[in-house]
């Protein structure tokens, strides 16, 4: 395809899982479009700032991609690669998640000390976690577990696993593998156990609206499996109005034709979990998640939420 647009500027954390992201549509990009200039324009986030407290605490919604829409609003890049997980429902004016690529596992993954999977870690072990996602249904899982706070990057979640004396962490498998850390991986955790959080392990492209030659030059990364599955898993969550830092889970998984969607509400102590799930037409994934939610929301997700948001004095989205 001969693109009018000679240079795209992508916008991206300087964390080494958003380089990797970033530098991957590079790739993809420069491949489709030998004669096209793409460059990288490091931009540091709010998220990135604040390591010393939890992201719920501090307004957890649009943390890591704030500046970064800013940047695109200002025409100072291009197009901005996101980790899905981290993108809020509602974007501002004039910008648009346009493409959505193939996802990765979207589970998520320990590492333990010994390789000792989750069922089988010592009474009142530490396991470090930077996710009320995740340490909610931990805590119903194993209540005798001990939660210990994680903030950083993967790296650096990983190197507190001896400085924080940690029996194991939990991380994304998508991350892992993207940074040639599949090794480390002592066990892939069942859905069963820890539901994934919206978005994850999926790469989204955020554009202005209506900017057709940046539009042209991407078109042929969107995964139509990926984008229907958060077309399910974002619908959802707009019904609840909740985002990735607050204990809500959602996996939608696409079987040919169909959608199943499964999500769950946490309180934080873990030992209430409102869960619900719907199987239908991939055509119907805004649909069937926003019954889903809806249905969470008539058994009492809405209170749940008040309630964890009134805990953590954090901003209701």
């Amino acid at each position: 395809m001969e693109l009018e647009i000679e240079v795209i500027r992508i916008g991206t954390r300087k964390s080494p899982l958003a380089l990797w992201q970033a530098n991957w549509i590079k790739s993809q990009l420069e491949e489709l479009h030998p004669n096209l200039k793409v460059e990288l324009v490091l931009i540091t986030t709010t998220g990135d700032k604040i390591q010393d407290a939890p992201l719920a605490k501090i307004g957890g919604k649009g943390l890591f991609v704030k500046e970064i829409e800013e940047a695109l609003i200002r025409k100072e890049i291009d197009l901005a690669v996101h980790s899905m997980k981290d993108v809020p429902i509602k974007l501002p004016q004039g910008l648009e998640i346009g493409v959505i690529t193939e996802r990765e596992d979207p589970h998520d993954a320990l590492i333990s000390k010994n390789n000792i999977k989750l069922a089988d870690l010592p009474k009142g072990a530490r396991v470090g976690t930077g996710s009320l996602r995740r340490s909610t249904q931990l805590k119903a899982y194993r209540p005798d577990l001990k939660i210990v706070p994680l903030r950083g990057n993967v790296d650096t979640r990983l190197k507190k696993l001896d400085t924080e004396n940690l029996d194991a962490v939990i991380l994304a498998k998508a991350g892992l593998i993207r940074l040639g850390k599949a090794d480390i991986i002592s066990e892939t955790i069942g859905i069963d156990v820890l539901l994934p959080a919206m978005g994850q392990g999926a790469v989204g492209i955020e554009t202005r609206t209506y900017d057709v030659e940046v539009m042209e030059a991407l078109i042929h990364l969107d995964h139509e499996e990926t984008h229907l599955q958060l077309d399910t898993e974002r619908a959802f969550l707009k019904v609840l109005g909740g985002g990735c830092q607050v204990p809500i889970g959602a996996h939608a998984v696409l079987n040919e034709e169909e959608i199943t969607f499964k999500a769950l509400v946490s309180n934080l102590d873990g030992k209430t979990i409102l869960r619900s799930q719907s199987t239908g037409s991939k055509w119907e994934a805004e649909k069937i998640g926003y019954n889903v939610g809806q249905d969470l929301l008539k058994q009492g997700a809405d209170k749940i939420l008040e309630e964890v948001y009134s805990s953590l004095d954090g901003e209701h989205p």
